[in-house]
């Protein structure tokens, strides 16, 4: 740009600049605790505490830790033999579900998490450990680093009896950091004028398009393991490259798309039968676009809950799930994904005695080290200000929407319906469970309080909670980046203060096409779709692999009680072949361990395949078009290849 040019657009330039490296830096932090948990996974206390700044703190329920030296002592100290590193160990910790909001100065930032451990010492011991964090962090020296990590303990115990409340007793609601509106705003306007800077439009342009190819790509990968799940292998064949390669360490490593596909079979031919679970969950994934944008990396965690209950069969595996993803005929594409499995076990013996140590954890893959804003050769680039403000509001979206999702979560964990209600968009829809759709943010906030009552005090002890994290996004956000689509994963853990039946173990269900708006500045819920339950686990001891069909000709559980007391504007029967097979729906209910219908809003990123099950608009807007974004002036974002995006709005 020449000097005179720089003259008329400099304001714009400059702020253009500070809004990169402020969406830059939100990513940074959300990318250091995803860090934290993969070193936590392999035992790296010194590398964990290197995380935090010198003066850093732990707070662990009542516990405090000061300083880099002492916290990587607690971290040791805490994980005793059940360390991740030693064969037969296992320390396998997910931290998910963000929430996070950047300081109006860019310099701090703070983020809630749900988090869970998985600890085992091979020599008799395994237990379960969750909570909720609040963390803090600060930018020094252009890095950003933990400045107090704020652990509230949820729930714990040993896997042989399964966990219960801390304490055994009423758990508090943890405060939040964010109001109802700051949920759906991750980066909030600066003040003052944006100071000058030293990045050519070009440089800009590189670091905006390295944003959006790490939305591709994390939705890429994202988008595998669902097709994983359900082993939809010709989908996943269809995600790489031609010389594409899967690879297990310790076991096999096949190329091409006949190599990939006999690597999928080695877990059993395409499609579920009843009782089959093969979820194979993707938990703090690590992107790092490489300078140029036709090569990138990936690195995160797999757990997978695995098993059969017509045969009372069920297992865990707990992996390291690392890729390498390259641009291929104007896509994102798959060229390898690499498993390492560091520990499998059978649900009834569980991981105390080591169960099968699979690989040495000292073979996993290296960690990344994702760095942003780092000097490269640029991309030709023709666009201008305004269109670069464009491709990076689009990169936003995908924070602001996996903000609120989260908020949503969090918000009916702890019964807080005004502030669930307050997140969705005035004219927004959602389901409520085995009833069906309620219309504007009134009827939605009417709903949940005939169901459950008032909101929760913020001083409320509960005996029980039933937790909703929303995990493994695909965003697909529209081109002028005021709306998008959202699937998510239920994945659900129930404490109580007593173990006990259909509230001690895990559960599973399915945002499938969710959708997020930018409404007054402000990102909320447009539509929210609950599909449910996948897996159910009846007791902590037998898990999913307990459940029992239901017997042939046995009559359709009830719907909701709602369908009395406060009857929905969109029944789930008026929805047709939509709600087949779903509790409160159409046909005959399905049950686990039944296969229920799974809907994509997508058709492959790949290969533009559609599904056989397809919903591209939200679920209400076929037999009420009213209901659909596009009514109320938003776009529908793309629903394939990004090359044909274009094509497919609406």
């Amino acid at each position: 740009m020449t000097t005179a040019a720089r003259g008329t657009a400099s304001g714009t330039v400059d702020a253009l600049a500070r809004d990169v490296e402020r969406v830059e830096s939100l990513r940074a932090v959300k990318d250091l605790q995803r860090t934290y948990a993969q070193l936590s996974q392999l035992g790296e206390w010194q590398a964990m505490a290197a995380l935090f700044a010198a003066d850093g703190t732990v707070h662990w329920g009542d516990e405090v830790v000061t300083g880099r030296e002492a916290i990587a002592g607690w971290l040791a100290d805490r994980a005793g033999a059940m360390d991740g590193r030693t064969p037969g160990t296992l320390h396998t910790e997910v931290v998910d579900q963000p929430l996070a909001n950047l300081s109006a100065d860019g310099r701090t930032a703070q983020v809630r998490w749900q988090q869970l451990v998985f600890l085992g010492d091979g020599a008799g011991r395994a237990r379960i450990e969750a909570g909720v964090q609040e963390d803090e962090y600060v930018c020094e020296d252009g890095r950003w680093l933990i400045a107090a990590l704020r652990h509230h303990p949820q729930y714990e115990g040993d896997y042989a009896t399964g966990w219960t409340n801390v304490g055994g007793a009423g758990l508090p609601i943890v405060p939040p950091h964010f109001t109802v509106d700051e949920t759906g705003v991750p980066v909030p306007a600066p003040s003052g004028p944006a100071p000058r800077t030293g990045a050519s439009l070009a440089e800009l342009a590189e670091r905006i398009d390295r944003l959006n190819d790490e939305d591709a790509v994390r939705n890429l990968q994202h988008a595998y393991g669902y097709y994983v799940d359900r082993k939809m292998w010709t989908d996943v064949v269809d995600l790489f490259t031609a010389d594409g390669v899967v690879r297990v360490d310790g076991q096999h490593s096949t190329a091409g798309p006949d190599g990939v596909r006999e690597a999928l079979e080695r877990m059993g031919p395409e499609g579920l039968r009843d009782g089959e679970l093969n979820d194979r969950l993707v938990f703090d994934l690590l992107v790092d676009v490489h300078p140029g944008g036709r090569e990138a990396t990936t690195r995160g965690i797999e757990v997978a809950m695995l098993g059969d209950a017509a045969r009372q069969q069920a297992g865990w595996e707990f992996s390291v799930l690392a890729g390498r993803a390259v641009q291929d005929d104007g896509m994102w594409k798959l060229a390898e994904v690499r498993r390492t499995p560091l520990l499998a076990a059978d649900y009834d013996e569980g991981w105390a005695d080591g169960g099968t140590a699979a690989v040495d954890p000292r073979s996993a893959p290296p960690q990344l080290d994702v760095v942003r804003g780092r000097s490269a050769v640029a991309r030709s680039t023709d666009a201008d200000v305004a269109e670069l403000a464009r491709r990076l509001a689009r990169s936003l979206a995908y924070d602001g929407v996996e903000n609120v999702s989260a908020a949503y979560g969090f918000y009916i964990d702890d019964l807080q319906w005004a502030e669930m209600a307050g997140i969705i968009a005035v004219d927004g829809n959602k389901s409520s469970p085995f009833a069906g759709y309620y219309l504007g943010r009134d009827r939605i906030y009417g709903a949940a309080t005939a169901f459950y009552g008032g909101s929760q005090p913020a001083d409320a002890l509960r005996s029980r909670i039933s937790f909703h994290w929303r995990t493994q996004p695909v965003v697909l956000v529209s081109e002028d980046g005021r709306s998008a689509t959202l699937r998510t994963r239920l994945f659900q853990p129930r404490t109580a203060a007593t173990v006990t039946p259909g509230w001690a173990g895990f559960f599973s269900g399915m945002y499938p096409n969710d959708q997020a708006v930018l409404e007054d500045g402000i990102w909320r819920l447009w539509s929210v779709t609950i599909d449910e339950s996948y897996m159910s686990s009846p007791t902590w001891a037998g898990g999913w692999a307990g459940a029992e069909p239901r017997p042939a000709g046995a009559p359709n559980p009830p719907g909701s009680r709602l369908l009395d007391s406060y009857p929905p504007d969109v029944p789930l029967t008026d929805l047709g072949r939509r709600e087949e097979g779903f509790r409160g729906g159409t046909g005959t209910t399905i049950e686990w361990p039944g296969i229920l219908p799974m809907w994509f809003h997508y058709r492959n990123p790949v290969s533009g395949r559609v599904p056989e099950l397809y919903w591209p608009d939200c679920v209400t807007a076929e037999l009420r078009p009213e209901t659909s974004m596009t009514a109320h002036g938003y776009q529908l974002p793309p629903s394939g290849p990004a090359r044909d995006a274009p094509a497919t709005r609406g």
